[in-house]
């Protein structure tokens, strides 16, 4: 049996600056160790290392986008190798836009542990990075406009916290985290319910201090989910004249409503959408979709 080793106070006061639950990292990464040595132990490691011998190696970019996971990766080569044997140097902080050829952080530690730790690091680093950056584009997009781009739920089961986190370093905001710190009445939970109205109603009824969004398809829907009390309103494959029209009625109505403009929404279209007035653009491709950013981990020198 594999041996893990605690998180260190910095790191797991470094977890939490970044709005991370340690106690979950921890759990995560070792999970996600155990199943890379499937019971067993990094055979190639073990055999062509020498017992003892200790390197230095640096996390490189090699792609272009923006970094996300550094604390996370250095996560995993600290219950790899262990706080004492391991240093963990980042030169760069997770939100940076960095280049091929740019030095991310550089790793001290035994080298048999830190190849036993490299792929799963890097599969968190290259993942959460590509991530980041997808978010990035969209963020850019609508730099000067009003609008957030938001993400969903469509996550990778195991990972939400994490790619969650990667949607704020690339400049989004993150939607609710599960099915209970927010509730969200879409298009089945109406038909359920017996209209708007009732699905409001019952929510409420279970939770009168919880944040209601009620996911419409058209301008009556609107109307309805405003009179109903929604706090957001999920304004679904509208048009953008039909956005303008939304946007219009809820500033003379309701003007605290929140609006989230949804539906297969593309980088071509972000700009034109936020400048109709809408709070959010929910894009769900940030998390199902995005193709990671190349990273990779070279030996630099073996050091004893």
């Amino acid at each position: 049996m594999f041996r893990f080793h605690p998180l260190s106070t910095d790191t797991r006061q470094g977890l939490l600056h970044a709005g991370l639950d340690p106690d979950e990292v921890a759990e995560a990464v070792r999970s996600f160790v155990r199943e890379d040595l499937m019971g067993g132990v990094d055979v190639t490691s073990v055999a062509t290392i020498p017992s003892g011998q200790r390197s230095i190696a640096t996390f490189t970019a090699r792609g272009e986008g923006v970094v996300a996971g550094l604390p996370i990766a250095a996560a995993v080569i600290e219950a790899v190798c262990g706080d004492a044997a391991s240093r963990v140097d980042h030169l760069v902080v997770d939100g940076s836009r960095i280049a091929p050829g740019d030095d991310l952080a550089r790793v001290t530690a035994p080298t048999s542990l830190m190849l036993t730790a490299e792929r799963t690091a890097l599969n968190l680093l290259c993942r959460l990075s590509g991530v980041a950056t997808l978010t990035r584009r969209w963020a850019d997009r609508l730099d000067g406009t009003a609008a957030n781009v938001r993400d969903t739920r469509k996550t990778t089961p195991g990972l939400r916290s994490l790619e969650k986190y990667a949607v704020r370093c690339g400049g989004g905001v993150n939607h609710r985290f599960g099915l209970a710190d927010m509730a969200l009445v879409k298009d089945n939970h109406v038909a359920a319910a017996g209209g708007v109205v009732a699905a409001y109603a019952a929510v409420r009824s279970l939770d009168s201090n919880i944040r209601v969004e009620i996911e419409v398809d058209d301008l009556d829907g609107l109307a309805a989910a405003i009179d109903a009390g929604a706090d957001e309103v999920l304004i679904d494959n509208f048009g953008v004249d039909d956005m303008v029209r939304a946007v219009a009625y809820r500033d003379e109505h309701a003007p605290t409503v929140r609006l989230e403009a949804s539906g297969g929404l593309t980088l071509d279209v972000a700009a034109e959408v936020a400048a109709t007035g809408v709070d959010y653009i929910a894009v769900g491709e940030l998390t199902h979709s995005a193709p990671i950013l190349d990273i990779g981990l070279d030996l630099d020198e073996i050091v004893d």
